[in-house]
C-alpha cells in the first residue's frame, strides 16, 4: 500500500513538473510555427470524419429514443430545443472529448513513445533541437485549439442528425427546425460548455505527449504508453466534466 501511494505521488509530482515545464516554454522564442501547423492538421482535419459520424449518429438516436416519452405527453415541439440542448451542453463535448482521447491521445503517446525507444528525442538533443518545444508545446497547443473546433463541428452535425431523426416519424423544414433550436438556446447554454472543452484538449494533448515522452526502453513500452494514454485522458475529460458542471451550477 506504501508503495502504491509512493508512486501515485511520484507520478503527480512528475506530470505537475512537465505541466510547468509547458509553460515555461511555451513563451520562449523560437516558436515552431510550422510543426504547430501540421499537429493541427493531423489533430483536427483527420479526426473530422469519426466525428462526423459520431456526431450524426448521436443526434439522430437521440432524438428517436426521446421522441416515444415527448409524446405521451404531447411535447413533441420540444424535441428540437431538447436534442440541441442536450447536444451543446453536455453530450456532444464529452463525447467528442472522449474520440479526441481514444485517437489523439493515443496517437501522441506512441509517436512520442517510439521517438524515445529509438533514441530519437536523444538524437534532437545532440543537434541542438529542443525536443520538448518542438515535439510537447506544438502537440499540447494543436489539441488545445482543435478540440473545440471539433466540438463546435459535433454540435451542428448532431443537430442536422437529429432534424434527420425527427422527420423519420415527422415532417417539419430545415428552417423551422433550426428556428425551434435557435429559439430555447440562451448565451449560458452554450458558453460554459465551450469553455470546458479547452481544458479537454489541453488535458488530450498534455497527458498523451506525458506518457510518450516519458516512455521507458523497449519497444514494449510504446504500447503501454498509448494504452496508459487512453485511459488517464479518457478519465480526465470525466474529472474535468464533474468540476465544470458544479462550477456552472454554482456561479451560472
Amino acid at each position: 500500500m506504501t508503495i502504491y501511494l509512493k508512486n501515485i505521488f511520484n507520478e503527480a509530482g512528475n506530470i505537475t513538473q512537465f505541466t510547468l515545464r509547458f509553460f515555461s516554454e511555451l513563451f520562449k522564442p523560437a516558436f515552431q510555427f510550422r510543426e504547430f501547423v501540421r499537429q493541427c492538421f493531423a489533430v483536427g482535419y483527420k479526426t473530422l470524419p469519426l466525428i462526423s459520424i459520431t456526431g450524426f449518429i448521436m443526434g439522430l438516436v437521440l432524438t428517436l429514443q426521446s421522441r416515444p416519452t415527448l409524446l405521451k405527453f404531447g411535447a413533441e415541439s420540444w424535441l428540437p430545443s431538447m436534442v440541441s440542448l442536450s447536444l451543446i451542453r453536455e453530450i456532444a463535448p464529452v463525447v467528442t472529448a472522449l474520440i479526441c482521447a481514444g485517437k489523439i491521445a493515443s496517437g501522441i503517446g506512441a509517436e512520442l513513445g517510439s521517438m524515445k525507444v529509438t533514441e530519437q528525442i536523444d538524437a534532437m538533443e545532440v543537434s541542438a533541437i529542443n525536443p520538448y518545444k518542438y515535439l510537447v508545446v506544438t502537440r499540447i497547443l494543436a489539441t488545445t485549439l482543435m478540440v473545440p473546433v471539433l466540438v463546435i463541428y459535433a454540435d451542428f452535425i448532431g443537430i442536422y442528425g437529429g432534424y434527420i431523426g425527427f422527420n423519420i416519424h415527422g415532417n417539419i423544414s430545415l428552417y423551422r427546425y433550426f428556428s425551434d433550436v435557435s429559439e430555447h438556446l440562451e448565451y449560458l447554454d452554450f458558453m460554459p460548455a465551450f469553455i470546458k472543452t479547452f481544458f479537454f484538449g489541453f488535458f488530450i494533448g498534455l497527458i498523451g505527449s506525458y506518457k510518450g515522452f516519458n516512455a521507458s526502453n523497449g519497444t514494449a513500452s510504446v504500447g503501454i504508453a498509448a494504452n496508459e494514454a487512453v485511459v488517464s485522458a479518457s478519465l480526465s475529460v470525466f474529472i474535468i466534466d464533474m468540476l465544470a458542471v458544479q462550477l456552472t451550477d454554482l456561479f451560472f
